[in-house]
């Protein structure tokens, strides 16, 4: 985190308390115990850390005719920060296969929209916004050139990640982040979902919210990696990660119009206290249980260190039913090594009375393994088999 608030000009004293915090009551969830040293999973990517590249912003999206895609970024002192790799599946996870690469593609989504393929984020690191199209499963891609072929904005730094496309009231929503001299500005961004997708005229910018430092008594450190959460009214709303160095771990709820344009934030109910609410997440809702579904990096009582953003050797399945109120599942991912260890940045999706994910991993390899929890040396595939279930049960 401290890498992103020099990158963007955040406020360090705000980012991150150097204090140890005591007295904080920490997620002991009765099955932590159970949970396996091991990291399970299938493996989509492997760059070991000598290579200073690191395996960044997984993403999911399944074809109709039932093929995973998968894509992921890099970042590190020798990525260029500016491509996206691209595997299939097609035989449920159990194996994959690397079919391409793009360039001049970055944090980016993918997301299936009338039987097409698309990836959407920005043209590289703190590039515009950028949005390409495939109709033979990610094997070939429309270019962006202009504002009739995918290029979003005319100018400007954003941010992103591999943040969930969502369909509600006819329209297609995804969140983004503007760059400002003063940190990271909420946003988000929506298209009629008829329309063409790759023009910039469809596709609608709200406003852009502020970061306060003043918000939570002066611990709010700023907010990225929103989710565009379609409500079963067919409201929506930006779900944001935020920076607070506390527990319990916060997430800010910003409500957006019908039309996409205006987006608004209230600072005293804003914020909701969400377990791994400091990292990134990813947030769907699930018709069956009436229920809104994560897998975020909860704070455990196994974690001995003081940055809880940097906690990330935990992952855990959360439910809640209003987004307010949220509550630890079970644990899918542990290692009780939270320095080179981590499952973070998870994409995943609904299939059947599972959910598949997609993890970038900081874990063991036979050159010595990853050098923090945060600088990735995998992206693996798991696979949570009825999720729906109270583990306690099983």
């Amino acid at each position: 985190m401290t890498s992103i608030a020099r990158r963007f000009a955040m406020p360090s004293t705000s980012l991150l308390s150097a204090a140890c915090l005591l007295g904080l009551v920490l997620i002991r969830p009765p099955q932590l115990a159970a949970a396996s040293e091991a990291s399970p999973g299938v493996v989509i990517a492997h760059s070991p850390a000598v290579s200073q590249i690191f395996l960044g912003s997984p993403s999911l999206a399944i074809l109709p005719n039932g093929v995973y895609i998968a894509a992921h970024d890099t970042f590190g002192p020798r990525s260029t920060q500016n491509g996206e790799a691209l595997y299939e599946s097609r035989n449920a996870g159990k194996t994959w296969r690397k079919i391409g690469e793009l360039r001049g593609q970055y944090w980016s989504s993918l997301f299936v929209n009338k039987g097409a393929l698309y990836i959407v984020g920005t043209s590289g690191f703190s590039g515009v916004p950028t949005i390409r199209r495939s109709l033979n499963g990610g094997r070939t891609w429309t270019i962006p050139r202009d504002s009739d072929t995918g290029v979003l904005a005319d100018g400007g730094k954003y941010f992103s990640a591999a943040v969930p496309v969502v369909v509600a009231n006819g329209r297609i929503w995804r969140t983004i982040e503007r760059v400002e001299s003063t940190g990271i500005w909420a946003m988000m961004m929506s298209a009629p979902v008829d329309s063409d997708l790759l023009k910039a005229e469809n596709w609608t910018f709200s406003n852009r919210l502020a970061p306060d430092p003043s918000w939570l008594k002066g611990k709010f450190g700023g907010w990225l990696e929103g989710n565009a959460v379609a409500k079963p009214d067919g409201k929506v709303v930006d779900v944001l990660r935020v920076y607070y160095n506390a527990l319990p771990e916060k997430a800010a709820i910003a409500p957006v119009s019908a039309d996409g344009t205006t987006l608004t934030f209230d600072p005293q109910h804003g914020f909701v206290d969400m377990p791994g609410g400091g990292k990134k997440f990813t947030i769907r809702f699930d018709p069956q249980t009436k229920l809104y579904w994560s897998l975020t990096n909860a704070v455990t009582g196994s974690y001995g260190g003081h940055n809880y953003e940097r906690a990330r050797n935990t992952l855990a399945l959360v439910s809640s039913s209003d987004l307010h109120d949220w509550s630890v599942r079970r644990i899918v991912l542990h290692h009780s090594d939270w320095n080179t260890h981590g499952f973070q940045y998870v994409d995943w999706q609904f299939n059947g009375d599972d959910i598949v994910a997609v993890v970038r991993t900081s874990d063991d390899d036979p050159e010595g393994g990853a050098h923090s929890q945060h600088d990735s040396n995998w992206i693996k595939f798991n696979r949570i088999s009825h999720f729906r279930d109270n583990p306690a049960s099983q």
